[in-house]
């Protein structure tokens, strides 16, 4: 079984309840406020920090992809253990604070999609003239 990553998913996870119980008492909501989706959130970009900056071996990556995966179901579970018809008979605030999240969440899909592929400029610096790879090209050429 993949045990690598358990600590950065700990102290995530550790972070991510204490914001959430801290959102809590600043609503005055006697309950953890999103403390596990807070730390799902801390968990991708903290391995996508710690990946970029080359300080995660194969297996740690390894081993934090896999308990991302093993995270969703417990977000299920959880939010599956929410009172949602007290919620909605609660007046449509809660319904509007829903549909919000959701399309919020819909919103940053083309925006995370642009993060995350390689920038065009790069691409195109590197076939302009007078570059290393056009040099290279022009002595491949001419030999």
């Amino acid at each position: 079984m993949i045990i690598y990553g358990v600590a950065l998913l700990s102290i995530c996870t550790l972070a991510g309840l204490f914001v959430g119980d801290l959102l809590g008492v600043l609503l005055g909501v006697p309950s953890n406020v999103g403390g596990v989706g807070i730390a799902m959130i801390l968990l991708i970009f903290g391995g996508g920090y710690l990946s970029k900056r080359g300080l995660l071996a194969g297996k740690t990556e390894q081993g934090i992809e896999f308990w991302s995966a093993i995270y969703i179901p417990i977000v299920v579970a959880m939010a599956a253990q929410q009172n949602v018809v007290g919620a909605l008979s609660s007046g449509p605030v809660a319904i509007l604070a829903g549909l919000l999240a959701v399309g919020l969440s819909f919103a940053m899909v083309p925006v995370l999609d642009k993060l995350g592929r390689p920038d065009a400029a790069v691409e195109k610096k590197s076939h302009e003239p007078g570059t290393a790879a056009q040099a290279t090209a022009t002595a491949t050429v001419q030999r």
